[in-house]
């Protein structure tokens, strides 16, 4: 194994992992009033761009990393776009229209 090669495996097993604890939080709590739905939209968005990068240059390993963070991004977006509270409570309220 190249070095090359360890800098980029370790690369994609740290940006995949840092999603799993907001995933986490975001499941466990279904309080996404402090995350910006604009930046997980970029992420969400730069993530599908990287997984049709490797589908068209056939890297599997960078699919692979692409499609565990495009998950756990989809899971974190739908719950801030779906998130239901009481007004006045300081959650986001779902938008009816």
């Amino acid at each position: 194994m190249t070095l090359v090669t360890i800098i980029g495996s370790l690369a994609a097993l740290l940006t995949t992992v840092a999603y799993v604890p907001q995933a986490y939080q975001t499941i466990r709590t279904r309080d996404t009033s402090a995350l910006s739905l604009p930046t997980f939209l970029m992420l969400f968005v730069g993530t599908c761009l990287w997984g049709t990068y490797a589908v068209l240059i056939h890297d599997i390993p960078i699919l692979m990393t692409n499609l565990i963070s495009g998950g756990l991004a989809t899971i974190i977006l739908y719950i801030k776009l779906t998130a239901t509270a009481k007004p006045g409570d300081g959650k986001p309220v779902a938008r009816t229209s």
